[in-house]
């Protein structure tokens, strides 16, 4: 068998990992001259994962049995494209795939059927009287972009309109939403949905880059601490969203809000995390869910059984950097050997260039810590600080060290 997969970066090398043990073929496209999954495939293809037309040209060409992807929103529509248009399999048919990556469909769902979401409208063009009533600060985000790109918070109607107009020249529809901001701890439920019946993985929360109108992760925890009565709602919530879009058999990302009582969906795709999530979910719940998107994509399913995790808590830390061009990292290796690590993410190839922080995709790489007491966490998570450098051509450290925050949280 042969496969074409879309995109090339840090989880697609599980992907292509997983098909290679199956002993399939491997293709891969994406728009990056050096995608870090490139050595990883037996073929590869510098084109867009959006450019339907030539991933179509691929497929054909190369006579692949299916495509396939993970992580990624816009490249699970191209594959469902693709896929419906030659008649090959697909875990999610073009329709679901494009209502599941539109805010505006997704939301007039959530509001029908008593999913619970902050208030919003979704504008071609900036109309101050559709805002009205509506209370500052408001979100404004494109419509159709994922990894936080383009979401911006505004404090102000100026605000408003320069990040509104921003927003819309980033989406492929030319629209954007404003809703309300919700104040709360912001959490992601990893789910698997089987035979629709909506299986939680895993939930997370996140502490983000202190800047207002950023929303760029920098450290995830396992498991989010929210009481029994939350984790209920979301159960509730989650399968609510199965339900509504007709998800039967798929892996699912819900994105949510908790003011420690009451929870407000921002989004779900019908995909797992990005980043580490796969490698996360596994240490968490026992389950390969890379292996089980696979399987979903194969043969229409997949047995998920769910398990405890072996540690109390675990910390993803995720590694940005300071302008330059980036050649290496120091300092893994030995915190691996040392145990003080669990595992180390390379998001980012040799000569990369970084300017600022704008979204996720910046990251150049990251890390995982675990332990039983917050103490142990506390420790390694110094030590990684110490240790670790990510060099740039000149030999300076590039590395934001100032982002590997203190942990600010008590054991409980």
């Amino acid at each position: 068998m042969k496969a074409l997969v879309l995109a090339g970066g840090f989880p697609q090398i599980a992907l292509i990992q997983e098909l290679k043990k199956r002993n399939i073929e491997v293709v891969l496209a994406d728009y990056n001259a050096e995608p870090v999954a490139k050595p990883y495939a037996d073929k590869y293809y510098q084109e867009s994962t959006l450019d339907v037309p030539k991933i179509k040209e691929i497929a054909v060409s190369e006579a692949v049995d299916f495509l396939i992807t993970v992580c990624t929103d816009q490249a699970l529509l191209t594959v469902a494209k693709v896929s419906e248009e030659l008649g090959l399999p697909c875990y999610i048919d073009y329709k679901t795939a494009l209502n599941v990556t539109n805010k505006q469909y997704m939301k007039d769902v959530f509001m029908r059927h008593g999913i619970p979401t902050s208030k919003y409208v979704i504008l071609r063009e900036f109309d101050e009287e559709k805002i009205k009533g509506f209370r500052y600060p408001l979100i404004v985000k494109p419509v159709d972009c994922n990894s936080s790109k383009g979401v911006r918070r505004c404090d102000n109607l100026e605000e408003l309109k320069e990040f509104f107009n921003e927003a819309v020249k980033m989406s492929r529809t030319d629209t954007a939403i404003i809703e309300e901001f919700v104040a709360g701890k912001e959490l992601s439920v990893d789910v698997y949905v089987e035979n629709g019946e909506a299986k939680l993985l895993d939930i997370t929360t996140s502490e983000k880059i202190k800047d207002k109108d950023k929303f760029v992760i920098f450290r995830t925890w396992h498991p989010a601490r929210i009481s029994e009565t939350v984790v209920e709602k979301i159960q509730d919530a989650v399968q609510k969203i199965a339900d509504s879009f007709v998800v039967k058999n798929a892996p699912m990302l819900v994105q949510l809000l908790t003011d420690g009582d009451d929870i407000y969906v921002i989004e779900f795709s019908a995909r797992t995390g990005g980043g580490v999530k796969h490698i996360s979910i596994e240490r968490r719940a026992g389950v390969d869910i890379v292996a089980a998107t696979v399987d979903v994509t194969l043969f229409g399913k997949s047995d998920v059984v769910v398990k405890m995790p072996k540690n109390k808590y675990m910390v993803d830390e995720y590694i940005y950097c300071r302008q330059g061009v980036y050649d290496h990292i120091e300092g893994s290796d030995h915190l691996l050997e040392q145990h003080i690590i669990s595992d180390f993410y390379s998001f980012k190839w040799r000569g990369a260039e970084f300017e600022t922080i704008k979204n996720s995709g910046d990251r150049v790489a990251g890390f995982s810590i675990e332990g039983d007491t917050f103490d142990e966490l506390k420790e390694k998570h110094d030590q990684c600080n110490a240790v670790l450098k990510v060099v740039d051509i000149n030999g300076s450290d590039m590395m934001r060290h100032d982002l590997l925050e203190p942990f600010d949280i008590e054991e409980s």
